[in-house]
């Protein structure tokens, strides 16, 4: 089937379908995190009837990616991206509707367990970014990886808005008019699932490997010179190609080749830390803005719909910073340079805290910041991605993707479980101030990463 379509269609072709539908999984498939994200802590505090839960939602979210994250890389290595991803996306499916299940039981264990699917789906989503650069060439891949982040941001933004009129929905449907959005996240899931199901042929990391095998190059089809040498120096575990990838031990194949490559290394720190501090910022976001609205008092004179408005259309400037401007980001991760786009990133992010934290009075500077939190998160993540794909070997790269998303999952529910506490000890901006260090030494990190290589290059 392979072999016929790759005659046939030529590899560019089926690379530019392959981005082409992973893009429009992700427009559907970002409705269930936009909705999730948007409303769970306020669901955790209402279902659990304790703010010390608030941030329970966002991180059982985040464990469940990381928990997902080696498990799905696993069975994309041994099945293709296309069971990966099938597998994910249904998780998530089921994760709708337990939310939905969750409202109407007034379940705070069904609201877990749904938050957990959904987390699972948002580790299918992380993938997709790098089944969108299995069959790309080198000078191409920060594009390729950006347009598959950028097609979250139809459904993501659309997530929290859906707030309002999924609402209708549920009241429609008879359901509780807050289990609304959840049916509509659900449906978003089933047509996502269908789509990868359906559409993911060729798989484009088995196609990749086929071409391999046969001394193709991937991102051409054509035949490479033969082999001359060793594995890459600048490639670690890169073996001979066309060997068949080692499915074995993915945790410690992946922490090893992570550990033998510096540029490996700082790709996957500055993915890690940018999503720890946007995750761990993000999630309290909600419960300040409903506070600084509402007030401490119980007569405020706001309705509880026009601080949901105000709390969704906020997450979701946050979600378009996020993902709307990832082309740009891949652009310039091509032009510019891995670890400059990397240094950029995080520049942004701790400008970011600094807007939203010592502005936390103002819903327009707390919006502003979730804004460049998004964009910063942007860069660091798109260019650290690309980075990371470059850094690896062909028989270690799959395992290097699943722990990288494993690696940034638990630090996103880490910033999840602990930014309750620190909002609690230190408010709103103690909480900023704490994102602005980690952010502050990647940063340096990712300078001194730079000067060495240059200094390395020049000598």
């Amino acid at each position: 089937m392979a072999r016929t379509l790759v005659k046939d269609q030529g590899v560019r072709q089926v690379q530019r379908r392959t981005v082409v539908l992973l893009s429009a999984a992700q427009v559907f498939g970002g409705l269930g995190t936009g909705s999730t994200v948007s409303i769970g802590s306020i669901l955790a505090v209402e279902l659990s009837g304790s703010s010390a839960w608030a941030g329970s939602v966002a991180t059982v979210m985040t464990l469940g990616a990381a928990a997902a994250a080696l498990p799905l890389a696993s069975l994309a290595e041994r099945r293709g991206r296309r069971t990966g991803q099938v597998a994910g996306l249904s998780a998530a499916l089921a994760g709708a509707v337990l939310m939905v299940l969750a409202v109407i039981s007034g379940s705070f264990i069904l609201l877990v367990l749904g938050a957990a699917g959904i987390g699972v789906g948002t580790a299918a989503s992380l993938q997709a970014r790098f089944a969108a650069v299995d069959l790309a060439a080198a000078e191409h891949r920060g594009r390729a990886l950006s347009t598959v982040v950028w097609a979250v941001t139809v459904g993501a933004v659309a997530g929290p808005n859906l707030i309002q009129p999924g609402t209708a929905v549920g009241t429609a449907l008879g359901l509780p008019p807050i289990a609304g959005p959840f049916v509509i996240s659900g449906a978003g899931l089933l047509i996502a699932t269908v789509l990868v199901f359906a559409g993911l042929r060729p798989d484009p990391l088995l196609l990749a490997r086929e071409l391999a095998a046969a001394g193709k190059n991937v991102a051409t089809g054509h035949l490479d010179a033969p082999h001359t040498g060793g594995p890459s120096a600048d490639v670690p575990g890169q073996g001979v190609p066309g060997a068949p990838p080692a499915v074995g031990g993915s945790l410690g194949r992946g922490l090893r080749a992570i550990r033998s490559s510096r540029t490996a290394l700082l790709a996957v720190t500055g993915i890690v830390a940018a999503h720890a501090v946007m995750v761990g910022v993000m999630s309290m976001t909600p419960l300040h803005l409903q506070h600084l609205v509402e007030g401490p008092g119980p007569h405020t004179g706001h309705a509880e719909g026009d601080v949901l408005v105000i709390i969704g259309f906020t997450i979701s400037l946050h979600i378009a910073g996020m993902f709307a401007l990832s082309p740009v980001m891949g652009w310039l991760t091509d032009r510019a340079g891995r670890i400059e786009t990397i240094m950029i990133g995080f520049t942004v992010l701790v400008a970011a805290v600094a807007v939203a934290g010592f502005g936390q009075s103002s819903t327009t500077a707390v919006a502003i910041g979730l804004v460049l939190l998004g964009v910063g998160w942007s860069a660091a993540t798109i260019s650290g991605s690309t980075l990371l794909a470059d850094s690896v070997g062909r028989d270690a790269k799959v395992a290097v993707q699943g722990v990288s998303d494993m690696l940034m999952g638990a630090a996103g529910a880490l910033g999840g479980a602990l930014s309750g506490l620190v909002l609690g000890y230190a408010g709103y901006l103690g909480l900023n101030l704490l994102g602005g260090t980690i952010g502050a030494a990647v940063l340096a990190a990712a300078v001194v990463t730079r000067t060495s290589h240059r200094q390395s290059a020049a000598a």
